[in-house]
C-alpha cells in the first residue's frame, strides 16, 4: 500500500519544493526590482544611480577589504596600525604560549628606524638579575604612590569599553600588580570591583568629578580620592588619537548607568571640550595640579601629546621659579599615531609628534632644567612588545602604559569598530549579546600573562645588554638604522643633556 502511494508522495514533495523555489525566486526578483528603483531614483551616490543594484557590491567589497587584507593579503609585518607579527606576539603572550621562533627573523633589519639593541660580551646571568626596583611617585604628597610595575594599563573609559572588559582589565591588573587608568569616563564600580590600583583621569569634561556647570568639584574629588585603590590623578590635556579634541562617545554607548557615572544625560552624544577652559597657560596648569593634589593628597600629573614644544621651557622655568613642590609628579606622554578612541582622521593621522621623536625631547628638557628626578615620565603609544618597551626605557622613560596592547590581550581582532557599538569581541560594545563572549575571569588571566611575559621579554633584552634590571637600560644600549642602511647609536643621535647651571 505504502509502496503504491510512494510515487504520489514524491510528486507532492517535488511540487512543494518547486513552489518554494518559485516563491523564493519571486521574492528575490521583487527585492532586486525595489532596490533597482531605489538606486536609480536617488541622487546621493553616483555609483548606485549609474549602476543600480550592481553598484552596491562596490561598498560591500570595500567593507570586506578590511578583513581580507588582515587575514589573506597583508604580509606579517606590513599592516597598520598593528601588523600580524605584533598581534600574534601579544596573543601568544596573553595565552601564556611559547613565543620562540625558528629559522631566522622575518623582520627586515635594514629599514630606517629599526631599533637594534647592543648585546654585551658578558651578559648578566639570569639568576643574578633582579626585578624592577620600586619607584615612588609624588614623594612629598600626603599619600605617595610606590610601585615596581613597569608596564601598566593606559586610559580607557567605562563607556568606551564594556562592563566585562573593564572587569577583566581590573582583575587582571590586580593579579599582575600593575595599575589601571580609568580613562576620562569617571570611576565605575567595575574599576573598583577588580581590586587593581587605579589612576583616575580628569578629562576636559571632568566626568565623575564635575559640578552642574561642568567644572571641577572639590567635594567629588575628595569622594573619589577616599577610595584607597585610587592612587594617582591624571589631568588629560590631550591624547594620541585626537590631539586638540576632546573625548567622543556616541549616544548609542551612553547608557543610563554610564550617564549617571559621568554626570550627563543618557543616550546623547558625550562630547568633551577640546581643552580645559580654566587652563590657558603654564601657570594655570600648575595651579590645577596643585589644587587637585591639595584636595586629594595624592600624586597628580598630566597627560599630553607633544606638538609645539617651546612651551615646555616656559613650564619648566616656571616650576624652577615657583619651587619644585609646584611641579607635576609625573607626565604621561602619548604618541600622535592614534589610539583606541574615536577620532577624526585628520587629527589621528596628521597632528602631533610620534613618541619616537617626542620622548627623547621631553626627557632632555627635564634634564636641562634639573627636573628629571622630580617628575616621573610615563610613555604611551603603540608600545606593546618587549622591543617597544625596551626602546622607551633606553630613551629615559620610567613607566610604560598601553591601551591597545591590553585590548589584544582580551581578544581584540583589530576589527576597527571601537567607535561603534558593534565590536565583535564584546570589548567596546554595550550590546549584551556580543558581551557574552567575553568572560572577565578568563580574560583576567590573559591580562596577567601578557604583563608577565612582556616584562619577561624586556628582561631578556636587559640581560643581553648586560644590565641587572630594565630601568638600567640607557641610550648607548641601542642603535637605530638610518637612511644609509647603517645603524647609529641612540646616544649619538640624542646626546645626554646636562642640567643648566
Amino acid at each position: 500500500m505504502l509502496f503504491n502511494e510512494l510515487p504520489e508522495l514524491l510528486l507532492t514533495g517535488l511540487e512543494l519544493m518547486s513552489a518554494l523555489f518559485i516563491f523564493t525566486i519571486g521574492i528575490l526578483v521583487l527585492i532586486v526590482m525595489v532596490t533597482f528603483i531605489l538606486d536609480i531614483s536617488q541622487s546621493k551616490q553616483a555609483i548606485r544611480r549609474n549602476y543600480p543594484v550592481i553598484g552596491r557590491f562596490r561598498y560591500f567589497f570595500e567593507r570586506l577589504g578590511e578583513f581580507f587584507r588582515q587575514y589573506f593579503f597583508a604580509m606579517d609585518r606590513e599592516e597598520l596600525p598593528f601588523n600580524r607579527a605584533q598581534r600574534v606576539w601579544v596573543y601568544r603572550a596573553a595565552k601564556n604560549k611559547d613565543n620562540t621562533r625558528a629559522f631566522g627573523s622575518t623582520r627586515d633589519l635594514t629599514v630606517p628606524g629599526t631599533v637594534l639593541f647592543v648585546n654585551c660580551p658578558f651578559p648578566t646571568l639570569e639568576e643574578d638579575a633582579v626585578h624592577s626596583q620600586p619607584i615612588t611617585i609624588g614623594p612629598d604628597c600626603k599619600t605617595p604612590y610606590t610601585t615596581d610595575s613597569l608596564v601598566n594599563i593606559s586610559g580607557m573609559s567605562y563607556g568606551a569599553l564594556s562592563r566585562p572588559a573593564v572587569l577583566a582589565l581590573s582583575r587582571g591588573a590586580a593579579l599582575a600588580g600593575c595599575w589601571m587608568n580609568t580613562g576620562e569616563g569617571g570611576l565605575s564600580p567595575y574599576h573598583l570591583e577588580g581590586g587593581a590600583d587605579l589612576v583616575f583621569q580628569i578629562g576636559t569634561a571632568k566626568y565623575g568629578v564635575r559640578n552642574v556647570q561642568g567644572l571641577l568639584d572639590d567635594e567629588k574629588l575628595r569622594e573619589t580620592a577616599a577610595h584607597p585603590q585610587v592612587r594617582m590623578f591624571e589631568i588629560k590635556m590631550s591624547q594620541g588619537a585626537k590631539p586638540g579634541k576632546g573625548g567622543m562617545l556616541p549616544a548609542a554607548k551612553v547608557t543610563e548607568e554610564i550617564a549617571r557615572i559621568r554626570g550627563i544625560k543618557p543616550y546623547e552624544d558625550s562630547i568633551s571640550p577640546n581643552r580645559h577652559p580654566e587652563i590657558d597657560s603654564a601657570d594655570d596648569l600648575l595651579g590645577m595640579i596643585q589644587r587637585v593634589r591639595r584636595v586629594t593628597g595624592k600624586p597628580v600629573g598630566f597627560k599630553m601629546v607633544l606638538g609645539a614644544y617651546g612651551w615646555l621651557d616656559t613650564l619648566f622655568m616656571t616650576i624652577r621659579k615657583q619651587g619644585l613642590e609646584t611641579a607635576p609628579d609625573f607626565i604621561t606622554l602619548d604618541s600622535a599615531d592614534g589610539g583606541s578612541g574615536a577620532a577624526p582622521m585628520s587629527l589621528m593621522d596628521d597632528v602631533g609628534l610620534p613618541i619616537r621623536e617626542s620622548l627623547p625631547l621631553l626627557v632632555d628638557k627635564l634634564n636641562q632644567y634639573g627636573l628629571r628626578e622630580r617628575i616621573r615620565v610615563i610613555s604611551s603609544g603603540k608600545l606593546i612588545t618587549p622591543t617597544d618597551v625596551a626602546w622607551a626605557l633606553c630613551m629615559g622613560t620610567d613607566f610604560v602604559v598601553s591601551a591597545r596592547g591590553f585590548l589584544f590581550s582580551l581578544g581584540c581582532i583589530q576589527a576597527l569598530q571601537c567607535n561603534r557599538n558593534t565590536c565583535p569581541t564584546g570589548i567596546t560594545t554595550h550590546n549584551s549579546r556580543l558581551q557574552k563572549g567575553l568572560n572577565p575571569d578568563h580574560k583576567a588571566q590573559r591580562v596577567l600573562h601578557y604583563v608577565k611575559n612582556l616584562n619577561h621579554g624586556v628582561g631578556l633584552i636587559a640581560h643581553s645588554c648586560g644590565v641587572r634590571e630594565p630601568r638600567q637600560l640607557r641610550r648607548f644600549h641601542a642603535r637605530i638604522v638610518i637612511s644609509s642602511g647603517k645603524s647609529q647609536s641612540l646616544e649619538e643621535l640624542y646626546p645626554d643633556i646636562k642640567p643648566a647651571t
